[in-house]
């Protein structure tokens, strides 16, 4: 009876290995929020990490996170590491694409608490009096992250704060 019940949990094991291998190599989240405001507005708080205190909610993780800047003062070549060691982990961004008051994309490379590199992207688009925004990452799902997509909905997990950031967007620049 215990042999049995050892075989059924080994395949059990294996069944969810093999199923995690299946899953897609390449993940994307994306949200999108309509902002009242220019997108000329919204653009310089994306586009100037100095700035990212006012909205992203990444920067609320840890109070004691220690961040430094380098490059350009913003838009492309514009660097922004930062090390934690509470939820906000460790990692270095690095903007690649500035397109005044339309596109920011960025080299998003983590460290920690697990290695990934991404690619995050926000897009402006002016819609009658206001603007559409887009945030959006994008990049390879190792091995390990597609095992933990069985468990974890990823989508529901980063869109969460997606959400938050493009909420706190809105409040910056419609006042």
């Amino acid at each position: 009876m215990l042999k049995t019940i050892a075989l059924a949990i080994v395949a059990a094991i294996a069944a969810l290995l093999i199923f995690a291998a299946t899953r897609p190599d390449n993940f994307r989240v994306e949200r999108t929020a309509r902002i009242n405001a220019p997108a000329e507005k919204i653009f310089p708080l994306i586009d100037d990490f100095h700035r990212w205190g006012t909205w992203s909610p990444y920067e609320k993780l840890d109070p004691d996170m220690q961040r430094s800047f380098g490059g350009s003062a913003s838009g492309k070549g514009a660097t922004y590491a930062w090390e934690s060691k509470g939820k906000a982990g460790a990692g270095r961004m690095e903007i690649t694409e500035s397109t005044p008051a339309s596109k920011v994309a960025i080299k998003l490379d983590f460290t920690q608490p697990m290695e990934g590199h991404n690619v995050a992207e926000f897009t402006l688009q002016p819609q009658e009096g206001a603007t559409q925004v887009t945030w959006s990452m994008h990049g390879p799902s190792p091995y390990i992250a597609k095992l933990m997509g069985i468990f974890f909905n990823m989508d529901q997990m980063i869109g969460k704060d997606f959400e938050a950031g493009l909420a706190n967007l809105k409040t910056a620049t419609e006042k």
